[in-house]
């Protein structure tokens, strides 16, 4: 259980890093540098992002924890928990008003049993 706990932690991680990088994408210097002929300094417009550069550190952390669940899961049993980030993804996206269709919910459920399957394989 504890693992499972880890992996969950480091699912929660990486969508929190998914929103922080749209959060830095979204921010109008981005957008503005990403209209112009490409040049070396774009990536440093986006390495210096704050959100984006947090997003990146998240991902980072993400990797160190979800290391801790491959030295005790299979990867087959462990990869897919993945999944289960893209329920968490959906809800979030909804509470910060993105638009989500039935179909797509739909998807993500198929998705979460999938995982529940695998999990209780």
């Amino acid at each position: 259980m504890r693992v499972l706990l880890v992996a969950v932690i480091s699912i929660i991680l990486s969508v929190a890093a998914q929103f922080l990088l749209k959060a830095g994408m979204s921010n109008m210097e981005i957008k503005q540098a990403l209209a112009q002929p490409l040049t070396l300094r774009l990536p440093w417009i986006v390495m210096t992002n704050k959100f984006i550069f947090s997003g990146f550190a998240l991902y980072g952390l993400g990797a160190i924890v979800w290391l801790k669940v491959l030295s005790t899961w299979d990867v087959s049993k462990a990869y897919p928990l993945v999944g289960l980030g893209f329920g968490l993804t959906v809800l979030v996206g909804m509470a910060l008003g993105e638009s989500v269709s039935a179909l797509r919910v739909l998807g993500v459920l198929l998705i979460c049993e999938g995982v529940w399957l695998v999990a209780n394989s």
